[in-house]
């Protein structure tokens, strides 16, 4: 954190290697949504192979990397998109089912697919009026966790949902976490995840490029919300 500059200081152990086959420009683009991924979906939602995740923005920076680590991990996966093209996206990166948002009702659709069961986990960054319909869409001991509130802070639920279905709802950040925290999660990515990419089993979803002096163009096309994967700039 802390802005935009050509070189910058870290803590070796939060460093990972460029993976076997990669460009730089292609590592750059893998450590913040990875840490992300990994540290909510698995270390706080506990998702295991043989479970079903809902994405909430497959076509995302976080939402591609959710899809391929969960599919590599053996889990099935479903996710949500804002249009056809997107929802196309992420069943081409590994998701099993998409959902146009727009168009589709994901509560309906996520128990159409699971034939009532539910998810064993959300993974949102929308929040607010999301979350009560994100409830039903668990499964008995499902858990929710959020990473952003883009949809606002504020939310009604059904306590009495969370009761009777056993539901967990949880969240982090992770940038003001400690440095051993993030050293922790450094070392679990290359045990498991790194030797995926290695093998080509995931890979970085770039959508495009600016140079540094375009910064501002490439904030502009990330809030048009076109973009599938990630932004990258380059010095």
């Amino acid at each position: 954190g802390g802005g935009y500059a050509e070189l910058c200081v870290a803590p070796v152990g939060q460093c990972l290697p460029v993976p076997e086959g990669l460009s730089d420009v292609e590592a750059a683009s893998l450590p913040e949504t990875f840490f992300t991924v990994w540290s909510n979906v698995f270390d706080r939602a506990h998702l295991r192979a043989g479970e079903t995740l809902l994405i909430q923005g497959g076509s995302s920076g976080i939402g591609v990397t959710a899809i391929q680590i969960a599919k590599a991990a053996g889990c099935t996966v479903i996710a949500t998109a804002g249009s056809d093209a997107k929802c196309a996206a992420c069943v081409a990166l590994g998701a099993d089912h998409a959902i146009n948002y727009r168009t589709q009702d994901f509560v309906l659709e996520v128990k159409r697919i699971t034939e009532g069961r539910g998810v064993n986990v959300v993974l949102d960054m929308v929040a607010g009026p999301y979350v009560a319909r994100e409830l039903q869409c668990l499964a008995e001991d499902g858990r929710l966790v959020f990473i952003a509130v883009q949809g606002g802070v504020d939310a009604q639920i059904d306590a009495g949902l969370v009761l009777r279905r056993r539901l967990v709802i949880t969240g982090s950040t992770l940038r003001p976490r400690p440095l051993a925290f993030k050293v922790a999660i450094a070392k679990a990515l290359r045990k498991t995840v790194w030797p995926w990419i290695d093998s080509g089993r995931i890979k970085p979803v770039i959508f495009r490029q600016f140079p540094a002096e375009q910064a501002a163009d490439a904030h502009t096309l990330m809030e048009s919300n076109q973009h599938i994967g990630k932004l990258v700039l380059t010095w």
